[in-house]
């Protein structure tokens, strides 16, 4: 039963929560961390961790997701980026964390990357960004948005991605517009040849008709992270992250029941900045996460410890600030961080001499699961949960 409460005579609204409102609860037995394993595929690819990059500039060179794809992960380019517009791009990326860093306001960077990102596409540019992650021999996923869908996806198909993200802030089973065709999903993903993830959703509904699209993922939620403004500020729209993917996970029976037996993968994206964090995303029912600010904590990060997501460029409504990633309480710019930022490898798989879980994120989810018995990630989204009020 869903708990609804009244905000106002005739008007009531539903009850929901935050990851942070979640807790996990321990089974009464406990295994060896090592004996876990935190392994999942999607479609016919198998990955090692369940952790994804989000398709911004920030984090999404391609050198970045060769790393990722290294440590188990999946890479995800942004084929509208700079990387795409820009044969400097890696130049026009320290005009922006420059300007970060001298504009308490952010007003300035977000002005530069509006500026850069109105350059036009370059096909040839986007088809080398993907060959070169292709080339290192790691998995090969790119963002388009469902406006460019039509556009630049025969252009990513004959570069040779694997997997297609159609990523946007609020994505629908089809795209309508008075300017032209419709973005129909059920159609253009059963003309492809390649698996595709579509997101975001925030609901069961919008969840349950992108899954009948054909996608053999979907994105939960909008990319939030501390730090930024988000679609909830902007918009007014938003869902707590918990509520969420356990609404989108509900979807996912749904259709399992309907198509007698298809399994469609959850994978959240926002508000998720510790390990504990993404356990407590597996356990409300991902099968992965989209992760932002927690990896551009890394060395390897292009941003330099700077984060924004990817529509914090947009050219009339940014919905997303270039703000400093942080680790221990200290910011990208702070002195004392300078030179001790962390690999990537140990962002994802330790050692850590951090208290707060930002560093080995998988290492603290192995240890969540072990601590409550299981020993899959399937196994471990049947985890029982509480909510402290």
């Amino acid at each position: 039963m869903r708990d609804m409460v009244e905000i106002g005579m005739g008007r009531t609204a539903r009850r929901t929560y935050e990851l942070q409102d979640v807790n996990i609860v321990p089974s009464r037995r406990t295994r060896s961390s090592k004996e876990v394993s935190t392994a999942w595929q999607l479609d016919a690819y198998r990955f090692d961790t369940p952790i994804l990059s989000h398709p911004t500039d920030a984090i999404g060179s391609p050198e970045f997701a060769i790393e990722l794809g290294k440590l188990g992960g999946l890479g995800v380019l942004n084929a509208e980026g700079l990387y795409s517009r820009h044969r400097d791009a890696e130049a026009k990326l320290e005009e922006v964390v420059a300007l970060a860093a001298s504009d308490i306001t952010g007003i300035a960077a977000i002005r530069r990357l509006q500026e850069l990102h109105a350059a036009p596409l370059d096909p040839e540019l986007l088809a080398a960004a993907v060959g070169r992650v292709r080339d290192a021999g790691v998995t090969v996923a790119v963002r388009v948005s469902p406006q460019r869908a039509q556009e630049l996806t025969p252009v990513l198909i004959k570069a040779g991605i694997d997997l297609l993200v159609i990523h946007g802030t609020i994505i629908s089973a089809e795209h309508v517009s008075n300017e032209g065709s419709a973005l129909n999903l059920k159609t253009f993903i059963g003309d492809l040849d390649v698996p595709v993830v579509a997101g975001g959703v925030s609901d069961h509904r919008t969840a349950l008709h992108l899954m009948r699209t054909g996608a053999a993922g979907v994105i939960v939620g909008y990319g939030s992270a501390e730090g930024s403004t988000t679609t909830r500020e902007v918009l007014g729209i938003g869902v707590p992250m918990a509520t969420a993917i356990a609404d989108a996970a509900a979807a996912r029976r749904d259709y399992l029941d309907e198509t007698g037996g298809r399994y469609v993968h959850v994978i959240a994206d926002g508000d998720i900045y510790s390990a504990g964090d993404v356990a407590r995303a597996i356990a409300c029912g991902a099968d992965a996460t989209m992760l932002g600010a927690p990896l551009a904590l890394a060395a390897e990060a292009p941003g330099k410890g700077w984060y924004w997501p990817s529509v914090a460029a947009h050219p009339s409504i940014p919905r997303g600030a270039v703000a400093p990633a942080q680790l221990g309480g200290l910011d990208a710019g702070d002195d004392a961080a300078v030179g001790a930022a962390p690999s990537l490898a140990t962002i994802l798989n330790g050692p850590s001499t951090e208290p707060n879980g930002q560093l080995n994120l998988v290492g603290g989810l192995r240890r969540s699961m072990a601590k409550s018995g299981y020993s899959e990630l399937k196994e471990f989204q049947k985890v029982g949960l509480n909510v402290a009020y």
